[in-house]
């Protein structure tokens, strides 16, 4: 990489988030390289898009596009053929494997994706059940749970609930702390449950910052760092982490090592696992009629 500047422009009719998986995911590939994205989002007029034109024309780079919408995709299109840039329409090939497949021309409508729908309503409901079931609270409720992940203290479980409820999954967390035992309803739970692990000297450094935080905002002090010995402690937390491993060994219950892996990876790693609870229940389910008993 010579070190240019390269000018990465995304422009959509909804609110970019296709492109900008794609620009993350293509970019992340090319270290080093020094890739600025412009995002245009709601483009869905030609005021809205001369303006987008404006900013290509002052920071000139190729053009990935969403648009759907006919008119504005020839103007973006003969906009980019004059300033000699290239353009990219990323859902063309997708429109035109399904429209083969299916037989069935599409029907462009900018943001159809997001429509106040039953999925749409399922999201906010798992946001709203994620709230309320944060680190153990409301145990009562763990019934309704889809999934209910368990790990020691700061090992990513509200980072990772909060990205499955994005995803309509009702996911509660429950911290594993040796001093308080298991809670009783763990016993038999109805979903699956998953293990969030970390290894040790990771942990204790995102403690560490945590108790920075918190002794600045409330006691700082030694006296504020004593009362915390243990929960910075080497041979503590290994022991901790020892402890919570051995539990989920004992219960049955998988795990995810999320120390190199970022949410959206330990997300993807829970959905498989949940897939497989459920294929294992609904075989187990399918064989009880032939069983003697």
């Amino acid at each position: 990489m010579d070190g240019k500047r390269l000018n990465l422009h995304l422009v959509s009719d909804a609110t970019g988030d296709t492109l900008n998986a794609v620009a993350r995911a293509a970019t992340a590939q090319f270290e080093g390289a020094n890739i600025h994205l412009h995002r245009w989002s709601l483009i869905r007029s030609r005021l809205q898009l001369h303006r987008v034109l404006e900013g290509i024309e002052a920071e000139r780079g190729p053009v990935l596009s969403s648009l759907v919408d006919e008119a504005l995709r020839a103007e973006l299109a003969q906009a980019c053929e004059r300033l000699g840039l290239r353009l990219l329409h990323m859902l063309d090939p997708v429109f035109q494997l399904l429209a083969e497949e299916l037989g069935a021309p599409t029907r462009p409508t900018p943001g159809r994706q997001y429509v106040l729908d039953a999925d749409y309503f399922r999201r906010i409901d798992a946001m709203h059940y994620v709230l309320s079931h944060d680190d153990g609270q409301a145990m009562r409720g763990l019934a309704e749970a889809d999934v209910i992940l368990v790990g020691v203290s700061r090992s990513s479980k509200t980072p990772t609930s909060f990205y499955l409820a994005n995803r309509g999954i009702k996911a509660a967390n429950v911290p594993l702390v040796p001093s308080l035992g298991v809670p009783e309803v763990l016993d038999k739970p109805r979903c699956p449950v998953i293990g969030l692990f970390i290894d040790a000297a990771p942990l204790i450094e995102i403690r560490r910052h945590r108790l920075r935080l918190l002794g600045a905002a409330t006691a700082p002090g030694a006296a504020f760092q004593r009362d915390h010995e243990d929960y910075i402690d080497d041979d503590a937390v290994e022991a901790e982490l020892l402890w919570a491993r051995r539990l989920c060994s004992s219960r049955g219950w998988p795990t995810v090592n999320v120390t190199r892996r970022s949410i959206e990876e330990t997300a993807a790693a829970v959905l498989k696992m949940m897939e497989a609870w459920h294929d294992r229940h609904d075989k187990a389910k399918g064989l009880r009629p032939l069983d003697p008993a």
